[in-house]
């Protein structure tokens, strides 16, 4: 039997990722063996009385920078041959959909969560097999943006979404935006749901649905389109 995906986690803040990985659908692939979670705080590899993760940065600045010596043995006591060590940074890949799906199929993972005014460099230059950004903002901590991806990431983990095909139409896995949803009542304070959604016509349905979908993208966002061009 494979064994079930590993997913590491090194921060100084893991109070904040447990609780995040206890609740839900993460703790639900949890129970049922489908992934695997760690929280790694690289102040218990640290050598000084003040578990010290963070100095001044050579050449003067403002704020402080994560000392590479506690992250490397951080990740050196999780890391395995088949490994990507992915750091948080906003200067790294942005994260989407398409990455997401390419992270779901590894085997081990392991997210190193800066914080202050970043990292050493050599734990970029060392550590790093990747470096993703969420976004073009700074977080307060890595960690946070790491457990964006995370959960991006272990929905698509075969049996973690009730239907096999639930991911299959989010939002932009197919290059679009995801049509309109709606649930019972067919009418609230006036407002209804598409007589189509209640024709039982499963065929009207979808061509709906894909116009749904299309015509969002267009108006939200022109520039999928343009990528699903030839």
């Amino acid at each position: 039997m494979k064994e079930a995906p590993k997913i590491d986690v090194i921060t100084i803040f893991p109070q904040m990722l447990r609780g995040f990985t206890e609740e839900s659908i993460l703790k639900r692939a949890v129970q049922k063996g489908l992934v695997g979670f760690r929280m790694v705080d690289p102040r218990a590899f640290t050598t000084d009385r003040h578990a010290t993760v963070d100095d001044r940065p050579y050449g003067g600045g403002p704020g402080m920078v994560m000392k590479p010596d506690p992250m490397f043995a951080a990740v050196e006591s999780v890391r395995t041959p088949a490994a990507r060590v992915i750091l948080m940074t906003p200067q790294g890949r942005r994260f989407d959909q398409a990455l997401a799906q390419t992270l779901s199929n590894e085997q081990h993972l392991i997210f190193v969560c800066g914080h202050y005014e970043g990292v050493d460099e050599r734990i970029r230059t060392g550590l790093a097999t990747d470096e993703i950004s969420i976004g073009d903002y700074v977080l307060t901590n890595g960690t946070l943006a790491a457990a964006v991806v995370i959960d991006a990431v272990v929905r698509l983990l075969p049996g973690v979404l009730g239907a096999e095909d639930s991911a299959a139409d989010d939002s932009f896995s197919c290059g679009l935006l995801e049509y309109p949803q709606y649930t019972r009542p067919a009418e609230f304070r006036g407002m209804k749901v598409p007589d189509v959604l209640i024709s039982g016509n499963h065929e009207e349905i979808a061509r709906w649905r894909d116009e749904q979908a299309r015509l969002r993208t267009e108006t939200r966002r022109p520039d999928l389109l343009e990528r699903k061009k030839p």
